[in-house]
């Protein structure tokens, strides 16, 4: 039990700091980009609310060549990119970039499924009163969505985790890169089996939360 000093047990601690911080931010910013990219993907849609074929075509193809990409290329492939932003390549928040470039369209096409699953008739019944699209998005739309929105959320959160842990391959920082330098490089095998043990646990509670929200949402719904 020697490899078990404070500095590993702070590093441990550190590096669910990082994590958490890396797959925080990154879902915020991810929803920044790709809530209003899905609302436009949904709006303009043959069947949406707006159709706009040209519009939705360069969107729909966007996103698919983007959600395309394995995550471990796109790292590698946006590094002058992260470079310009952060000033660095490495570390927890330089990956931040690469994580919200991969997260936004796959968040864009949860929002857009998300958005298509609402009742065309309760459109149909505001359009008849008068309402315009912005107020048909966030009046209608949105809040028709909000329990299929907050799945995916959870969703998506459980997806930026798993890529953040792979960063570590490549000096992400965070649990991946903890799991990575002791348990690949040094074979320290117990402390790479509790960074994977720590990340299921986070996974597993946040996804108990956010199926919890969507549950009391959805019965305040009903």
């Amino acid at each position: 039990m020697g490899t078990w000093t404070p500095e590993v047990i702070q590093m441990i601690i550190r590096g669910i700091l990082e994590t958490l911080y890396m797959t925080v931010l990154s879902t915020v910013f991810g929803y920044v980009l790709g809530l209003p990219w899905g609302i436009v993907l949904a709006v303009t849609d043959q069947d949406g609310i707006r159709p706009k074929t040209g519009v939705y075509r360069v969107l729909d193809v966007v996103t698919n060549i983007m959600r395309s990409i394995p995550f471990l290329i796109l790292l590698i492939l946006v590094i002058p990119i992260t470079k310009f932003i952060v000033g660095k390549s490495y570390g927890s928040t330089a990956t931040i970039v690469p994580l919200v470039i991969s997260a936004a369209p796959f968040i864009a096409r949860m929002v857009e499924s998300s958005l298509k699953e609402v009742d065309h008739g309760v459109v149909e019944a505001a359009q008849s009163m008068g309402a315009g699209l912005w107020q048909i998005i966030t009046k209608v739309l949105l809040p028709e969505a909000r329990v299929s929105l907050i799945t995916g959320a959870t969703i998506t959160f459980g997806t930026i985790l798993g890529y953040s842990a792979m960063a570590g391959t490549v000096g992400g920082g965070g649990l991946g890169d903890i799991a990575i330098r002791y348990g690949y490089y040094r074979y320290q095998a117990d402390i790479m089996i509790v960074t994977v043990i720590l990340l299921v646990l986070l996974e597993q509670i946040f996804q108990i939360i956010g199926m919890r929200m969507a549950t009391v949402l959805d019965k305040r719904h009903v």
